[in-house]
């Protein structure tokens, strides 16, 4: 299978992508507990393009969310589909930018990426034939 790699930045790009999470999952008949609740096997031949199969058959979206502040994270967290990320996939900072370029670029980013880039990593090494990643 193709797989693809949800990559989702900041407040706009994790509000986006926690809206998308929760279209994707209807389309594809997974509950909010990551729950295979379909039945239709074309369902379960594509599901694995967004999806990791977590243990007890529970599916879990192959993205990793990142921000420079906590806020953000806790919404997701709190919404309707908030609990059927992986939580080592949330990457963020305690502070955020303060709508500041360069502080977000030079120091609080900084000191972020490598966290970033490591899930990044792990979640396109556990993929069998990586497509692209999807970035909001």
């Amino acid at each position: 299978m193709r797989e693809i790699v949800s990559i989702q930045g900041g407040q706009c790009g994790n509000q986006i992508g926690s809206k998308f999470w929760e279209v994707i999952s209807d389309e594809h008949g997974v509950d909010p507990t990551g729950t295979y609740q379909g039945d239709s096997d074309l369902q379960l031949e594509r599901i694995n393009v967004y999806f990791n199969e977590a243990t007890g058959g529970r599916y879990v979206p192959r993205a990793v969310l990142m921000d420079l502040e906590p806020g953000t994270m806790d919404s997701v967290r709190a919404g309707p589909y908030g609990q059927i990320f992986r939580p080592d996939n949330f990457v963020f900072g305690q502070s955020g930018a303060g709508n500041n370029w360069a502080k977000g670029h030079y120091t609080e980013g900084a000191e972020l990426i490598d966290s970033v880039l490591d899930v990044c990593r792990k979640e396109a090494e556990s993929c069998d034939c990586l497509q692209g990643f999807q970035i909001s």
